[in-house]
């Protein structure tokens, strides 16, 4: 993608005029290449506009942190790049991948053909993780009722070129399968602000809005841990997280519009630091304990 492509406002209209509305089938690469702003975008923003900027104009290429998701994705959904399996050549005798350049040969001629490579054990824990899944009650019955996957969504928001990408759309309700290491209530709750799971809910739900002139009936969070006994989590929600979505994903619109007009992407702002909650706890604990 070019960097004209990338940051020139009308040429993204011209892009968007040609993919505006729903995709079903699009290809993933297809999608990721489109310049439109997404959740990952939306959040990149608000963490450095300069990081955004610069992460766009040097894509990396496929990160190997993603592989066991992107595999159970795939298994689960039904959709997406297979897995295969690394060859015993490609082994170490601990059943390690090897480092070696022929095993990074092959392994890049496997992401090559679309698929996605894995050591034997992963392998295997792609098929537990999945079979979790869908021995899950509410997260079977939830993939049973919503037939869409992989569905793509590009759409004009409040002069913003948006897209977004659901695990799970049918029109109606809509989902997105995590994995995690921790995948209770608590733990997920957590990643939900840690990784801005909450921004990229309400940036698909706007979407969906702005096309369809409907509201979302529910969107769920399908969490599988990736360590054993690989327990499931079924979350949505509440108003709290939405009211604090709301604010977050309006200002990384205000940032795309205010950067990209005057083509600057700023980095972190000077500030004065206060402590957080923790460090005021901690201090006071100590100060007890002193006493």
């Amino acid at each position: 993608m070019s960097e004209r492509l990338q940051s020139d406002p009308a040429t993204i209209r011209a892009a968007m005029g040609e993919r505006n509305g729903i995709y079903e089938n699009l290809d993933e690469a297809e999608y990721h290449s489109h310049p439109a702003l997404s959740s990952t975008g939306a959040r990149r923003l608000l963490e450095s506009p300069a990081k955004f900027d610069y992460e766009r104009r040097h894509p990396r290429a496929g990160r190997t942190a993603f592989d066991l998701g992107t595999a159970v994705h795939t298994k689960v959904l039904g959709t997406g790049a297979s897995a295969i399996a690394y060859p015993d050549e490609h082994l170490t005798p601990s059943g390690a991948v090897s480092t070696k350049a022929a095993t990074v040969a092959w392994a890049e001629e496997q992401r090559a053909l679309g698929l996605t490579p894995l050591a034997p054990a992963q392998m295997r824990e792609v098929d537990a993780m999945a079979e979790a899944v869908l021995a899950h009650d509410d997260a079977r019955t939830f993939l049973e009722s919503v037939s869409g996957r992989e569905v793509s969504l590009f759409a004009e928001i409040d002069g913003v070129p948006t897209r977004a990408r659901f695990d799970i759309y049918d029109g109606v309700r809509a989902g997105d399968l995590k994995t995690a290491r921790d995948a209770s209530s608590k733990g997920f709750n957590t990643a939900v602000g840690r990784l801005g799971y909450f921004i990229q809910d309400r940036w698909y739900g706007e979407a969906h809005t702005a096309i369809t002139g409907t509201e979302l009936e529910s969107f769920r969070f399908l969490v599988v841990e990736n360590v054993a006994p690989y327990l499931v989590g079924v979350y949505d929600l509440d108003f709290m997280w939405e009211d604090l979505a709301k604010e977050r994903v309006k200002r990384a619109r205000d940032l795309y519009r205010e950067c990209t007009e005057t083509g600057i992407w700023p980095g972190y702002p000077t500030a004065t630091l206060t402590p957080p909650t923790w460090a005021v706890y901690e201090s006071e604990e100590e100060e007890i304990q002193v006493s």
